[in-house]
């Protein structure tokens, strides 16, 4: 897909997003180990997104811990296209749940977004993190201010939901 203005960008995070940290596998998802962490996700949910992403409804990039290593380890196995534009924090940081906490300067995340609305002013988001609920105290005045952006938070346990999905694919 070629990236254009008009096409939405949605910014997507791997833990508690794609991969639900739930013991008990519900029907129909997928495990594998990656990097040594165990990882499970919803395969039909992994391919609405990818059509969203080849449709050319939305552009899909990576705003995880796992950085490049989403698109190197995760984008096949989950059923994602690979070469998916990857923002990562800036310096070393371990990937997986052990590297979601941002610096003293704030959450990292926050910060690549507001770099991307900087950098598109004139394209739509959707930012899908399962930290957005936990970072509300810092997101929420940057967020109030740019109602172009849609933050979607999954639940760390279920992942996203096909109800989430059909919430975005409602906004855009």
């Amino acid at each position: 897909m070629t990236p254009s203005s008009d096409v939405p960008i949605l910014l997507l995070d791997v833990d508690g997003v794609l991969n639900a940290a739930s013991l008990d596998l519900p029907e129909g998802w997928e495990r594998g180990i990656f990097n040594g962490f165990l990882l499970s996700w919803d395969p039909s949910v992994t391919a609405r997104l990818r059509e969203l992403h080849e449709s050319g409804r939305v552009e899909i990039q990576w705003l995880t811990t796992w950085a490049e290593n989403a698109d190197r380890l995760l984008a096949e196995p989950m059923g994602l296209p690979r070469g998916l534009k990857v923002h990562a924090r800036q310096g070393a940081a371990p990937t997986g749940f052990l590297g979601r906490l941002g610096g003293a300067s704030g959450w990292w995340k926050l910060a690549a977004a507001r770099a991307v609305a900087e950098a598109e002013p004139d394209r739509r988001i959707v930012w899908i993190d399962d930290d957005l609920a936990e970072q509300a105290a810092d997101t929420g005045d940057w967020l109030a201010a740019n109602p172009h952006v849609l933050v979607v938070a999954p639940n760390l346990y279920a992942g996203l939901t096909h109800e989430q999905l059909d919430e975005i694919e409602a906004w855009l």
